[in-house]
Formats: structure tokens, C-alpha cells, sequence
């Protein structure tokens, strides 16, 4: 037993135990790795104590590794439709965030306890790091552990239940969805096509200014039965055959200026090969396209380039990104050069390198420490959570400063990130746990009601808001309270009623702008 107060060794029975408990699924739900502070509580009810370093460790990695994930995404959810999105996921956190001043003004609840309940109902661990540091109260773990099994079950609850009470028709609603979605990310295809039109002929295809008339590319052509790869210089004789890539729009206008399309296809040339690149290489990360002169150089056309899942159109000022997937046709000899300047290398995607993360979180630090004053009355720091969480996202937009790369590959910040939260959630908890009965005793059943309120309410205002806006699809709009709400669980609920990405793509969008306007709110709310 003596052992059990050994504080590493404690630290590793907690997070074994946490991953056991976590694991088990009672009709599809469970608490996953946030049973850790469950189990931390009990330990800490009973005097286990963690070292004070591994909080602040835990809270820094797990917020820094947050910030380089939420970055791109944050910035990005402000265009189009996901303006709607943020605003609907921004009631969610705003009105949560009032009732619970209204909870701890009219209840006279602890502050650090109703924050907590916050957190808990929203399902939210970067709110817990952020409420922690805000407040310096263990109270606000309990709070958090009162209310996150409710917040995890309220949010399934609410997406399972919310379209029968609608009458919502789920598949109309897929069929609305992949109609817009082709608008703003519409399939790149090809074609092949008989050059016919007598006005082009003789004319290059720089002369013709194809890639932007008709936004489509062409990437072979083939002349009295000998294929190519085009150039700017390539000129089009009656008869050619060429295939052209871009989305139907673009193939569509392709088709007007060149001619009819064929079942004829212009087949590989001997030794000439198309391949998909893997963009490794930190050399060309936030470069544009034209700067690599692929063709004037290696006579090598760009056809599309994937990211994230998505095919895009490539056009000279496209810039390159880690990770990116370049899809190139040209010899093989040529090939071995373009692979050489993009990299093509899974080892050094999946390597880290631990000073950009050093040298992000000593910026983050810093900016934490700085203070603005405003009059005698009120003074603001962004403090450690927000400072650390704010320059993570910045780096991370920038991407690159000179040779150093700001974001890491998934799998590398996935294991940060899971490290941070363990120490986190377990020195945390057994800080609480010593608080756990006085404070039940206190407050009672009472604490239970409020933190069911904090979850049920702020969708339910989100839902009504939502009709004054735009028409917001229902799985959207499912996929956006899920990310609002922060709950993975809610979303796989919302995933198994559809076919669709919908309710993921919705989840991304609004996930890091909900996690950023918590942090803000809880932070005025400790304050306050």
C-alpha cells in the first residue's frame, strides 16, 4: 500500500485504471480518457498526491498540441457557410456560459464549481485546463466530473431524439447536402476529346489560354498516333486526340472549345508514367506551384493535388502544404526529379522535431505574461492556457518560418497530446478528490440538476437560433452542436443515423472555434 503514495507510481495505476474503465461501452458509450479523472478523485479522496510539475506539463502539451491542430481549421471556419456554423456553435458556448453566471450569482454556488460544471456539460478537457488555470481551485474538477457523464449521454440523447421530434427526413436531407458540397468541392474528372473546332487549330495551347478560360488542364495529347506531354508551345492540329482534367464545369467549357468527346483513350507513352507525390520535403512547404518550373524543367504537368481528403484544381499560385498529395505525369526519368523535390518520404512525415514544440510553447509562455490595462479597475492576460493556445494556432497557420516546420504530422501530435491529458487529468483529479465528499455534502443533488441544464439548454437555444439563420441542414446542424459540445460520442451517434459526412465535416469546422470561444468564457468567467 505504500507504494500507492508513491506519486509516479500512482500516477501509472491511475492512468492503467482510467484506460480499463474507459474502455468499457454500455450500449455504444463510454467514458474513454476521461475516466481518468474519475479514478483520480477516488485516489486522491484517499491522500494520493501527484508531483505539482506534472499538472503544469500535463496543461502546456496538451494545449499547445490543441492549438497546432485547431489552427488551419479556426481561421478557416470563417468562410462560406461556416460562418453560420461558428455562430451557432458560438450560442451553444455563450449561452452556457451565462447560465452558469446565473447559476453560481442565484444558487451561490462556488465559482470554480460552476465553471467546472461548464466544462463537464460541454464535455470539454482544453475548457477544464483553461478553467484550472483561471480559477487555481481543485473545485473545479468536481464540478467537471459531476456533469461530464450527463454531458456525455445529453448530447447523444438530444442528436437521437431531436429529428423524430422534427420529422426531419434524414435522407432528403444526405441528398441536399452532396448537392451543395459538389458545388464547393466539386469530383475532379477527365476526359478525352477530338480536337474538331476549326477556329484553335494551329494555335498552341498557350495561345488558346486554356487552364484560364476553361480552369481545366491538359495532360496528354496524342498526334498521329504518338503521345506527348503538352506544353505552353504545343500546338493542336485537326484530328489530336487530348485529355483534359478539372470538374465538370471546367471539362464542360473544355469540351465547347476543343471539340467532341471520344471513347478513344491516348494511352501511356513508353516510358512515361503518372504517380502521386507526397509532399515530405520542408524545403517547398508554403511555395506556389510556379516557383518549381515543373514543366519548363522536367516537362512534368500537374494534374490535381489532394489535401485533406479533397481533389483540387492546381493553378500557379496553389501553394504547397505538408502532406499534400501532388499528382504529376511525365517520363520516369523526369519523375525521379520531382519526386526529389517534393519529398515522397512516410519516415519524415511521421519524424518530430521537438524544437519547433520547445520554441513554440517559450513563445506562448511569454505571450501569457503579458498584460493590457484598461483604466485602474481591469487589467487582461491571455495567462498560460490562452497564451500557449493562441500561439499554437498562429505558428500553426504559418506553417513555416525559414527552415523550421510549426505543424507536426497526426500521429506525432496525437501522442503529445494524449501524453499532456494523462498527466493532466491525473494530477488534477487526486487534487480534487481530497475536496470530493465535503463539497457533495454541501451542495448535494443540486450540483447534478445544474450541470443537466448547462447541456440540454444551450442546444436547445442553438436549434432556435438556427432557424433565423440560413436554412442549416439537419445533419449540419446535428454535426455542429456535436462540435460545440466537443462530444466525439455525439458525433459518432449523429454519424450511425446517415451515410453522409455531413455531420463530420460540420464537426471539424466548428470544433476549434468552439474550443477558443470556451477558453475565452471561461477565462471572463474566472474573472469575473
Amino acid at each position: 500500500m505504500e507504494l500507492l503514495y508513491n506519486g509516479y507510481f500512482a500516477l501509472f495505476i491511475i492512468i492503467c485504471l482510467g484506460f480499463i474503465i474507459g474502455n468499457i461501452k454500455i450500449k455504444g458509450i463510454s467514458l474513454d480518457i476521461s475516466a481518468i479523472i474519475f479514478v483520480a478523485l477516488i485516489f486522491g479522496h484517499f491522500g494520493v498526491v501527484m508531483p505539482g510539475i506534472l499538472e503544469k506539463l500535463g496543461l502546456i502539451l496538451f494545449i499547445y498540441t490543441i492549438g497546432i491542430q485547431a489552427g488551419p481549421g479556426f481561421f478557416d471556419s470563417f468562410k462560406k457557410q461556416g460562418r453560420d456554423l461558428v455562430i451557432i456553435s458560438a450560442i451553444v458556448i455563450i449561452s452556457g456560459s451565462l447560465l452558469t453566471f446565473m447559476a453560481f450569482k442565484i444558487f451561490d454556488l462556488d465559482p470554480a464549481i460552476a465553471i467546472g460544471l461548464l466544462t463537464g456539460a460541454l464535455t470539454s478537457t482544453p475548457g477544464l485546463a483553461a478553467a484550472i488555470d483561471a480559477t487555481h481551485s481543485p473545485l473545479v474538477s468536481i464540478g467537471y466530473g459531476v456533469a461530464y457523464p450527463f454531458g456525455v449521454i445529453g448530447v447523444i440523447l438530444f442528436a437521437r431524439l431531436y429529428p423524430k421530434f422534427t420529422r426531419s427526413d434524414i435522407k432528403k436531407a444526405e441528398k441536399e447536402y452532396e448537392q451543395l458540397a459538389e458545388s464547393g468541392f466539386p469530383e475532379i474528372k477527365h476526359k478525352h476529346l477530338k480536337v474538331e473546332n476549326e477556329n484553335i487549330l494551329g494555335k498552341t495551347i498557350g495561345e488558346l489560354r486554356i487552364r484560364s478560360m476553361t480552369q481545366a488542364v491538359i495532360s496528354r495529347v496524342m498526334h498521329e498516333g504518338s503521345a506527348t506531354t503538352p506544353s505552353t508551345q504545343t500546338t493542336l492540329q485537326k484530328g489530336d486526340l487530348i485529355r483534359a482534367v478539372g470538374t465538370e464545369d471546367a471539362l464542360n467549357k473544355i469540351t465547347l472549345l476543343i471539340g467532341s468527346e471520344t471513347k478513344q483513350e491516348i494511352p501511356l507513352q513508353k516510358g512515361y508514367e503518372t504517380r502521386s507525390i507526397l509532399v515530405t520535403n520542408k524545403e517547398v512547404i508554403n511555395k506556389s506551384l510556379s516557383v518549381f518550373n515543373l514543366w519548363t524543367n522536367y516537362q512534368t504537368t500537374v494534374t490535381r493535388i489532394r489535401r485533406s481528403g479533397i481533389d483540387i484544381t492546381p493553378t500557379p499560385s496553389f501553394k504547397i502544404q505538408m502532406g499534400d498529395k501532388v499528382n504529376v505525369a511525365c517520363t520516369r526519368e523526369n519523375m525521379k526529379q520531382v519526386i526529389r523535390i517534393f519529398g515522397n518520404d512516410d519516415k519524415r512525415l511521421s519524424d518530430t522535431d521537438f524544437f519547433p514544440v520547445a520554441a513554440g510553447i517559450v513563445l506562448g509562455i511569454l505571450l501569457g505574461k503579458l498584460s493590457l490595462s484598461f483604466g485602474a479597475s481591469f487589467t487582461f492576460s491571455l495567462g498560460l492556457t490562452g497564451g500557449v493556445l493562441t500561439v499554437a494556432m498562429i505558428l500553426s497557420r504559418i506553417g513555416r518560418t525559414g527552415p523550421v516546420i510549426w505543424s507536426m504530422s497526426g500521429a506525432a501530435n496525437q501522442l503529445l497530446r494524449q501524453l499532456g491529458l494523462m498527466l493532466f487529468l491525473a494530477s488534477v483529479g487526486t487534487k480534487a478528490g481530497a475536496n470530493l465528499v465535503e463539497t457533495y455534502s454541501e451542495y448535494g443533488i443540486m450540483l447534478f440538476i445544474i450541470g443537466g441544464i448547462l447541456t440540454i439548454m444551450p442546444m436547445l437555444l442553438a436549434t432556435l437560433a438556427a432557424r433565423f439563420l440560413k436554412k442549416v441542414n439537419i445533419l449540419t446542424l446535428l454535426g455542429t452542436l456535436t462540435g460545440a459540445m466537443t462530444s466525439t460520442p455525439g458525433l459518432a451517434a449523429v454519424d450511425s443515423m446517415s451515410d453522409s459526412n455531413a455531420p463530420a465535416v460540420a464537426y471539424a469546422t466548428v470544433y476549434p472555434v468552439a474550443m477558443v470561444i470556451l477558453v475565452i468564457c471561461v477565462q471572463i468567467l474566472g474573472a469575473a
